[in-house]
C-alpha cells in the first residue's frame, strides 16, 4: 500500500511503482506541448497557476476543457454542450463554451 513520504505527501512514484511491480504499468511519452506541472507546494501550485495563465490568454484556450475537448471531438452534441453552459450559468466558462458554439 501507499504511505505517506518524509514529506507527509503521498507520492506518484510509489504508485507507479506498484503498477510496474504488478506488470500493470503502461507508459505512455508527452510529447510537444504537453506538460507536467508538479503543485506539491503552494509556491509551485502559485506557479502552474500562473502558466496556465499565460498560455489560455496567448492561446485564446482554455486548458483542460473537457466540456471544449469533447465537443470538438464529436462526443458531446450541441445540446449537451448547451446544457452544461446552463448549468454553469453566468461565468466566464461559460461564456468560454459559448464561444465554441459560434
Amino acid at each position: 500500500s501507499i504511505k505517506p513520504s518524509a514529506r507527509g505527501e503521498l507520492e506518484i512514484t510509489d504508485l507507479n511503482r506498484i503498477y510496474l511491480e504488478q506488470n500493470e504499468l503502461n507508459v505512455e511519452l508527452l510529447g510537444r506541448g504537453t506538460a507536467w506541472l508538479d503543485t506539491g507546494t503552494h509556491k509551485s501550485l502559485m506557479a502552474a497557476s500562473q502558466f496556465v495563465q499565460v498560455i489560455e490568454e496567448r492561446q485564446g484556450l482554455k486548458m483542460a476543457c473537457l466540456e471544449g475537448i469533447g465537443y470538438e471531438q464529436g462526443w458531446l452534441s450541441v445540446e449537451q454542450l448547451n446544457d452544461r453552459i446552463q448549468f454553469l450559468g453566468k461565468t466566464q466558462y461559460a461564456d468560454y463554451l459559448k464561444n465554441l458554439l459560434k
